[in-house]
Parts: structure tokens; C-alpha cells; sequence
């Protein structure tokens, strides 16, 4: 088998995912289908390139040597890639993002603020993957959260802007839940909940959550990692987990958003965009259509439309 670019992409995810099933989501195939992909490339190479360590897979050397060159030869075709786009007379913007809420009413306020332009918006679940792929060309501005003192590195000819430099996290939990009923809820009343999270959260939120929990006397309990939205929120219908979320998250049937006493955990919101693809004039109307969008959201949720109307600071500069 001769080696292909997918191979080397496969190869360079497990590496930066350090788990074969982190890997496959990232890169949108089943973990089966990429042990089998990564066997296939360890044939075709002549010896094992990943063990197995404390911290998840770690490459060998020979591993090492072949992740080497496959950066380098990806580099290359991603360098490739961008150059050619931003040659190009009127090209798309290729937006990715994180599973913020402020994307259910983007779209809208894009064709607004972007008359005419085609939008290729793809969600993805790692902030990672995100900002390796901005750094490459393949998107042209992110939208992504970062949580409590976490910053996601950016890489070289990226500019950044900051959208909401602060919003409180909730709780989300059944409507039956003995909870449901407060206006506002102790951390520390959630001491042996079950909790849900994203399948690869990387955005510091694990991180501070555990924090913040440990801070409040206990150690949480995440036992559900879940992409799929729709496939959580009924998760916490049924009462089995509670999850913290943005508040501005819609309201959802069977299920209650609390905001947390005191304010224990919060997160800000960014953009950051490839200088080389969208000019400063651009990135400035994907600010203004993200933060109409975010204003949009605002009225959904009584609690939040207090605490941030006590708050012009935060708000975003529209202009």
C-alpha cells in the first residue's frame, strides 16, 4: 500500500489527540475504521508507530519519524491550499465553530451583515481542531469559547477579537429534578450529581469545572461525553445527568437551566480569523453579525437579560 495524504492526517491526529477514539472523532470516522486505517499504515511503513502510555498512545520512534514528515508534507499541501484561496477573486467564508448556542441564529444575521457572500459554516467539538485547521488555511475564522483562565493557543497570521469577555455558566437539569424548582443553585448542592460533558472538550471547561467543584467540596462525577446535542438534553430529561451550559441556551423540553450562585464558573467568547483570507473589514461584519446574534439570544432566558443588562461593560461594540 502506497501511503496517501488521509494516512498522514490520520497519523497526525492520533498523535495530537493521544487516543485512537479522540482521533476518530476528530476526524469524522468510527474507531474501528481507524484502528484498521492505522494498521494498514503501520504495514506499509514496517513497524508499530503508536504504544499504548500513562497518558493514552504515545508514538514510538519510528512513529516519531513518520509523524515528522508528515507534519512537514501537510504543511506544505495546507500552505498550498490557502495560497491558492486567497488568490482567488471572491472566495467563500469558511466559518468554523464551536457548538455555541449564537449559532442557531448566525446564518441570519450573516446574510445581513454579508450580503451575497457564500457561508460554508461547519461545527466542530475540539478547539483544537479548530485552531489547527484556521492555522491551515481549510478555515478562514473560528468562533470558540474559552472557560474560566483557559486560552487556546492560536497560531502564527491568526488575529483575534474578543466577542463577550464574560458570561456566567448554568446548570441544566431535569424539570423533575428537587432542584428545578430554585431560582438559583449552591454548587454545592450538586455534590454526587452525574455530570455530561462534550466528547472532546478542550476549551479549559473539565478543567475549571473540576475546579470550581473541588473549591465547593467535591470532586465531580463525569460519566457521560456526548456529541450529539439532541442526544444529551433528553440524557437530562430523564434525569440520568446534569450539564453545565451557556445562558443562553434555549429552553428544552423536560429540562430547566439554573443559573449557579455567586457565578462560580464563567466564559468568554472569541473570534479569530486568517489574516491572509479575510481582511479586516470582513472580520469586522462577522463581529457584528456574531454579537447581533448573541444580543438575539439574550431574551430567551429572564435571569440572564438581568445579569446582563446590569452589565453594559460586557457588552459588545457593534458600531
Amino acid at each position: 500500500m502506497q501511503l496517501e495524504l488521509r494516512h498522514l492526517e490520520a497519523v497526525r491526529a492520533i498523535a495530537e489527540a493521544g487516543s485512537l477514539g479522540r482521533a476518530a472523532v476528530r476526524l469524522g470516522v468510527s474507531q474501528p475504521a481507524l484502528s484498521t486505517q492505522l494498521r494498514r499504515i503501520e504495514q506499509a511503513t514496517g513497524g508499530e508507530l503508536f504504544v499504548r502510555g500513562r497518558r493514552g498512545v504515545e508514538p514510538t520512534p519510528l512513529g516519531e519519524f513518520v509523524l515528522s514528515a508528515a507534519r512537514r508534507v501537510l504543511g506544505e499541501m495546507d500552505a498550498l491550499t490557502a495560497g491558492t484561496r486567497a488568490a482567488a477573486p471572491h472566495p467563500a467564508l469558511r466559518l468554523g465553530c464551536i457548538m455555541l448556542v449564537l449559532v442557531d441564529r448566525l446564518f441570519e444575521y450573516l446574510e445581513e451583515e454579508l450580503p451575497g457572500h457564500e457561508i460554508d459554516l461547519t461545527t466542530e467539538h475540539s478547539a483544537t481542531t479548530l485552531t489547527r485547521m484556521l492555522g491551515a488555511g481549510k478555515y478562514d475564522a473560528i468562533l470558540y469559547g474559552e472557560v474560566g483562565d483557559h486560552e487556546v493557543p492560536l497560531p502564527d497570521g491568526v488575529a483575534a477579537r474578543t466577542l463577550i469577555p464574560k458570561e456566567p455558566a448554568c446548570v441544566r437539569l431535569s424539570a423533575t429534578h428537587p432542584l428545578a424548582g430554585q431560582e438559583e443553585i449552591e454548587l454545592a448542592d450538586l455534590a454526587g450529581e452525574t455530570w455530561t460533558a462534550l466528547t472532546d472538550d478542550d476549551d479549559g471547561g473539565p478543567e475549571a469545572m473540576t475546579d470550581v467543584c473541588l473549591q465547593a467540596g467535591f470532586t465531580p462525577q463525569l460519566r457521560y461525553r456526548i456529541a450529539d446535542r439532541k442526544m444529551r438534553w433528553k440524557l437530562i430529561a430523564a434525569g440520568r445527568a446534569i450539564s453545565m451550559c451557556q445562558p443562553t441556551s434555549p429552553h428544552v423540553e423536560g429540562t430547566v437551566l439554573r443559573p449557579l450562585a455567586g457565578d462560580p464558573l464563567t466564559e468568554r467568547i472569541r473570534i479569530a480569523w486568517n489574516r491572509a483570507a479575510v481582511t479586516e473589514q470582513r472580520a469586522a461584519l462577522l463581529y457584528r453579525a456574531a454579537g447581533r446574534a448573541y444580543l438575539a439570544s439574550i431574551p430567551d432566558n429572564t435571569f440572564y437579560r438581568t445579569w446582563w443588562e446590569a452589565r453594559p461593560e460586557l457588552h459588545p461594540v457593534l458600531g
